[in-house]
């Protein structure tokens, strides 16, 4: 017999390891649709704006200023936040793929760059509408956790990047220091939920942030799923005090 999902249910199954690629694509689609209205204000308010500082990292290791007239790749794009911070960069003359599978985030984001920089598209992370090479470089900020398959994720943006194209990850991580790890897993696990479920008006969108970050690899691990999907001079540091990691792996 099928399993019938309730949103809460699916919620705890997409957080297992050994939930179907479908189910949790179809949740996450859902939830970032429904909550997109308000991504941006909560992400400001419960990363205390540090998540500004990450992004300006992230786009200082993508290297662009190599090929300031490449065509860059921003991977589950969001509300446009890190194709619109790129696009600003003194001496940035390329241009910039927005993909993502919610497309009210997208829409939340219109207005933020101009459409002849940023381009949004309707996307899947598993399947970009994009022949082999086509990007210079490519960037994923809080998303690479919420593809349905990471290593297939992975090979798709290798075969999407032309050769010697970086690839930069920004994401959630897990302290390593005891009392920041203890004092960070209780804000993520009781204090975010709470402050995202009033803001937000959903129900499991932001109980479901902290059981992805838990169940995505370490550092370590998604240094070898880099290596694995065939990039190269793979690197990674932490940021803040192992909150967040970037990783940088080149075609």
């Amino acid at each position: 017999m099928p399993h019938t999902f309730t949103p809460e249910g699916l919620e705890a199954d997409v957080a297992a390891r050994g939930t179907s690629p479908a189910a949790k694509r179809s949740y996450v689609q859902r939830i970032f649709s429904e909550i997109a209205p308000r991504y941006d204000l909560l992400n400001r308010l419960l990363s205390l704006g540090i998540d500004r500082r990450w992004r300006t990292v992230a786009l200082q290791r993508l290297g662009w200023p190599h090929q300031p007239n490449g065509v860059y790749l921003d991977l589950c794009a969001g509300t446009l936040d890190l194709g619109a911070e790129l696009s600003r960069q003194p001496g940035f003359a390329g241009r910039i793929l927005a993909a993502d599978f919610a497309e009210p985030m997208l829409r939340a984001g219109i207005g933020k760059a101009p459409a002849s920089v940023v381009a949004p598209v309707v996307a899947d992370a598993l399947a970009l509408p994009v022949v082999d090479g086509t990007f210079d470089g490519a960037i994923v900020a809080f998303g690479i956790r919420n593809v349905a398959d990471l290593g297939a994720g992975l090979r798709e943006v290798h075969r999407a990047l032309k050769p010697g194209g970086r690839f930069v990850i920004l994401e959630f991580s897990t302290p390593n220091g005891p009392l920041v790890r203890a004092g960070y897993l209780f804000y993520f696990h009781n204090i975010l939920p709470l402050i995202g479920r009033i803001i937000s008006g959903h129900k499991t969108a932001y109980t479901y942030l902290p059981r992805s970050v838990a169940n995505f690899p370490v550092t370590g691990a998604l240094a070898a799923a880099m290596t694995a999907a065939g990039f190269r001079d793979v690197r990674f540091e932490s940021l803040t005090l192992g909150i967040a990691a970037v990783h940088v792996g080149t075609k």
